[in-house]
């Protein structure tokens, strides 16, 4: 396939440029395209589309993907989608079981085993698709937190330093949350997760039981409790076994439609998107995307 491969120079894991892109060299892409300033990843992945390419490679983190994402869908086309993790959390590349390593990442995608995987799209202020996983309230606070120099300094940690920075300011909103336009629940809740993939700051299983290609969203809402029950509730969460606390409500649904007093902001894999209302909907096997073999 003719390949196009999009990297992120200032992605986590990138110490030396120059070897990064020598590396990449090994998948013999026809364009290999280096952001050079925040936002044009995005507007690189539409023109390699847009020039007839067949396959994307996105070479960098979890926003870095969600924005080669957006090209392509933006692009409207039929697109193969590799991935080489080269970010702070690589949470969805995690999800698929990709290898952590360049070199590694790379021979798997060379093998060219794909999958069709489900996609979401998300309107709230903008319209935009993910893969991973998206949340609002205090989890959007927390990204307000998480500064570029945050996650350099602190590396997979950065999450947690930055949700202890937003805790002070830990508050509750009234929510409505409807899922498949008809179940209405009307909560006072602090979260609300909207998951496809299964991690997220570097590996917290936030939907351990989250399927890529089941055609349903895993959606965890934390309602107003006691600092003591977080405390629990955020040791359960670290390993996984969150869902079966009476300090969370678990649904799954193909579509979810969320207002609330305060407006929550909501981010998608990391990038804060907008304010509520927020409506997201699942787009069965929508994408094919490179995974290992099996």
């Amino acid at each position: 396939m003719k390949t196009c491969v999009v990297l992120n120079p200032i992605a986590g894991a990138v110490k030396d440029l120059d070897s990064v892109r020598e590396r990449l060299n090994a998948l013999h892409p026809a364009r290999l395209c280096i952001s050079e300033k925040p936002g044009e990843i995005e507007k690189l992945a539409r023109q390699s589309v847009e020039a007839g390419f067949e396959q994307i490679v996105s070479a960098g983190g979890d926003g870095t993907l969600n924005e080669v994402l957006n090209g392509i869908e933006s692009a409207g086309a039929n697109i193969v989608l590799g991935l080489v993790p080269l970010g702070t959390g690589n949470d969805f590349a995690r999800t698929l079981g990709v290898p952590t390593t360049i070199d590694d990442a790379i021979e798997q995608i060379l093998r060219g085993q794909t999958r069709e995987i489900d996609l979401v799209r998300v309107t709230s202020d903008l319209i935009r698709y993910f893969l991973n996983v998206s949340s609002g309230g205090f989890s959007g606070l927390v990204d307000e937190k998480l500064t570029p120099e945050m996650k350099k300094t602190w590396g997979p940690l950065a999450y947690l330093r930055s949700a202890a920075a937003a805790f002070p300011h830990l508050r509750g909103y009234a929510t409505r949350v409807t899922l498949d336009d008809s179940e209405a629940l009307e909560l006072d809740l602090y979260n609300v997760i909207v998951a496809n993939g299964r991690y997220v700051a570097g590996g917290i299983p936030i939907a351990p039981e989250a399927d890529v290609a089941d055609g349903l969203l895993d959606v965890i809402l934390l309602p107003e409790r006691g600092k003591a029950d977080l405390v629990l509730l955020a040791a359960q969460i670290l390993v996984g076994k969150h869902l079966t606390s009476d300090a969370i409500i678990f649904h799954r649904a193909k579509k979810i439609g969320i207002r609330s007093k305060p407006g929550m902001w909501f981010n998608v894999d990391g990038e804060l998107i907008g304010n509520e209302p927020a409506t997201f909907e699942l787009l069965p096997k929508a994408l094919r995307c490179v995974v290992p073999a099996t």
